[in-house]
């Protein structure tokens, strides 16, 4: 029976541990657990990161995908979070020290000025657009082929290599010669849109479209696609 009782009560901890480990959150603080949009004042530099109720040193865990440190360095020192209920929310290293301080400018959207760096951004999935978790550059990455019509036009391949103003890409051999004379160079994500980038000119602008296919916007009579491949 005392074999029992103490099987009962490990179960009963590692059921309730989410609630316990929540339970130190002020509400405020619980309403940020999860997936925000982490970017620059242009949002030509985006990623992903996410709050958890994890306890650390200084405070709470947070967790940015892999190429964030690459489009952001200093989120490679944080170490934890907080939001004190009617404070900002800080982003801190393993001291204690503050990195980034953010402050609530509507709902759902935070705002940092940081020296060196310049302003950064925290969106919800909903504020960033759509409802839907903001893709990152990670998630786009790949082999795709643009068409129009139903017609293939181009294979592209998309890297996440950062580039000064973007990422890199590679247009494959046998472009349609219409395709081939915008000569992009590279991509973007802006304002949850793909955006292909030509060495000059207008930048061809997409939104994601069901099966995880891309639209490109303002929609014509012929529909462009990117799909992926």
């Amino acid at each position: 029976m005392k074999l029992l009782r103490a099987v009962t009560l490990i179960v009963a901890v590692l059921a309730a541990g989410p609630a316990l480990a929540q339970a130190g959150l002020g509400e405020s603080a619980k309403e940020l657990l999860g997936p925000w949009e982490f970017s620059n004042a242009d949002r030509d530099k985006t990623c992903t990161a996410t709050f958890k109720s994890d306890k650390t040193p200084v405070g709470w865990k947070v967790e940015f995908d892999a190429n964030c440190s690459t489009l952001f360095p200093l989120v490679s020192r944080v170490a934890g979070w907080k939001l004190p209920e009617g404070d900002n929310l800080f982003l801190m290293d393993a001291e204690g020290k503050t990195l980034v301080e953010f402050s609530e400018v509507e709902s759902g959207i935070y705002e940092a000025p940081t020296p060196g760096v310049g302003v950064l951004f925290l969106q919800a999935p909903q504020a960033a657009g759509g409802g839907a978790a903001a893709k990152t550059s990670e998630q786009v990455a790949g082999a795709w082929s643009i068409s129009r019509g139903g017609k293939s036009l181009c294979k592209l391949t998309l890297a996440n290599t950062v580039l000064r103003d973007g990422f890199a890409l590679t247009v494959l051999p046998g472009c349609d010669a219409e395709f081939t004379r915008l000569n992009i160079t590279q991509w973007q994500l802006d304002r949850g849109e793909l955006v292909l980038v030509p060495a000059r000119g207008n930048a061809l602008r997409f939104q994601e479209v069901e099966g995880g296919n891309w639209r490109r916007v303002p929609e014509s009579a012929t529909e462009t696609l990117l799909v992926r491949q």
